[in-house]
């Protein structure tokens, strides 16, 4: 059992995270609102490489004491005892090497972010729109789980019931962390409820998860906008509002436009939409240094066709199939009642382990194997 290759590395973050403690004991850090909240978040993200950096060496540690017991001692007993030890210890070291790796994995600059989701009903009509309201109600009731803020900034209604265009903001520790494999076409399939013959449908639903911009990562100008006010309107095109309060915003430069007219207040409204156009600013801007750096990327929610898909629900057997990592679970109702962690954790962690793979150049086991038939 070797020390690992990144042991440097490792003593370097944890030197690192002996300054930072100091820090946040210094009263001038500690009067220093901004100066502390940032020690205090490096801190939290260096703990545990430092706690697991210590409970390797330890093992590390012990591993060498017992070799050096079999190697020197002239007392059976001791020897036996030390053998028995040895494997068990290097089990450990391997385990918490893989751990550190993955804690040494650079993390998403935008993990921390609040989010915005946008969520478009796709190939189905009406029974996308209702799709899409059981996805902006699976995303609300994780976040009320998690006890994270939800603020709606648009909702457009579909004749029918649904919705045909939802865009809300989350507000919470780390969501963009768990909500951007959300990103993608989502399918669904069952029998409409205005379906007379029983026939199953296949419908889509597009979401797209975009991390929170704030106005120093994104300026916008005043002379790219032209912004429009009109009078708001409900479902069916009923009015619910007699004065000019929604506000059409157009980002003259890329041609984006935002709409939003929830609020009876037009600088609201304003306020919002201008919220939503930064985050798909910064969303666009770093698709395209992403694909200066890959060639082939992926569009993140393809055009909506049926053909194109990141997960499928299939009410009649009551299956949900994410086709991303082949991870099939029977248990529909639950994650669409809000249990998003039956998705995202498995998730997280195969792509974790695809990001290790591409840091260090090692193998760390196969992606689960599961029914991934449609």
């Amino acid at each position: 059992m070797s020390a690992p290759q990144f042991l440097d590395k490792l003593a370097d973050v944890e030197r690192r995270y002996g300054m930072i403690t100091a820090r946040l004991g210094d009263p001038s850090v500690i009067s220093d609102r901004n100066a502390f909240r940032a020690a205090s978040k490096e801190h939290a993200e260096l703990e545990p490489i430092v706690f697991c950096y210590r409970q390797w060496r330890k093992v590390h540690d012990d591993f060498l004491e017992g070799k050096k017991i079999i190697d020197e001692s002239n007392d059976p007993e001791l020897k036996e005892l030390a053998l028995a030890e040895i494997d068990s210890l290097r089990e450990q070291d391997e385990k918490l090497q893989t751990e550190l790796l993955l804690l040494l994995v650079p993390k998403d600059p935008n993990d921390d972010k609040n989010i915005i989701i946008e969520i478009r009903a796709g190939a189905g009509g009406d029974e996308a729109a209702l799709f899409g309201e059981d996805l902006f109600g699976m995303y609300t009731r994780y976040a009320d789980s998690r006890r994270w803020k939800v603020e709606i900034l648009s909702l457009s209604h579909a004749n029918v019931g649904g919705y045909k265009e939802a865009i809300l903001r989350i507000e919470g520790n780390a969501a963009y962390s768990v909500f951007k494999y959300e990103s993608g076409v989502h399918r669904v399939q069952r029998v409409p409820k205005t379906e007379t013959q029983g026939r199953i449908h296949t419908s889509t639903v597009t979401v797209a998860v975009l991390p929170e911009a704030d106005e120093v990562e994104i300026n916008i100008e005043d002379k790219d906008l032209r912004i429009d006010v009109y009078r708001s309107g409900g479902p069916g095109g009923q009015s619910v509002n007699t004065t000019d309060s929604a506000v059409r915003v157009t980002h003259l430069p890329t041609g984006m436009v935002v709409i939003c007219q929830d609020e009876k207040s037009q600088h609201k409204n304003k306020a919002k939409a201008l919220m939503v156009l930064r985050a798909r600013l910064l969303q666009k801007m770093q698709a395209e240094q992403d694909a200066e750096r890959r060639d082939n990327r992926r569009s993140q929610i393809g055009t909506g066709d049926r053909s194109e898909r990141i997960r499928t629900y299939n009410f009649p057997q009551g299956r949900i199939t994410d086709h991303r990592i082949g991870l099939t679970l029977y248990q529909i109702d639950a994650v669409l009642g809000g249990k998003l962690e039956m998705l995202s954790e498995p998730l997280t962690a195969y792509y974790r382990a695809e990001a290790l793979k591409e840091e260090q150049g090692i193998e760390t086991g196969p992606r689960p194997i599961t029914d991934d038939d449609d």
